[in-house]
């Protein structure tokens, strides 16, 4: 077992240990009613098109909801992800 503390007891850091540094961000969650979703290739091909986007943390597609979440770093970007959501085939009919 592996410890920081060396034999006289001070506490450092191994030698060849990283640190990570974790950013928290704000992020919003915007719920959008998109048509035209009817199975799992819906949910892949709207997923993938809108987590492309800049500022999107994550995507969850309820297909029999009709409905998108989008969770992005701040406000979302409405013009962008309709414009993805139409680029993989449905529409984007606003907020719900």
């Amino acid at each position: 077992m592996s410890s920081c503390c060396t034999p006289e007891g001070t506490c450092g850091t191994n030698a060849g240990e990283t640190t990570t540094t974790v950013a928290v961000v704000d992020t919003t969650a915007t719920v959008y009613r998109v048509t035209g979703m009817s199975c799992g290739h819906c949910r892949t091909a709207i997923t993938a098109s809108v987590g492309a986007l800049d500022g999107v943390v994550s995507v969850d597609v309820d297909v029999d909801g009709g409905v998108v979440t989008v969770t992005t770093a701040g406000e979302p970007d409405d013009a962008a992800i309709t414009a993805a959501v139409d680029d993989a085939g449905y529409e984007l009919t606003g907020r719900a």
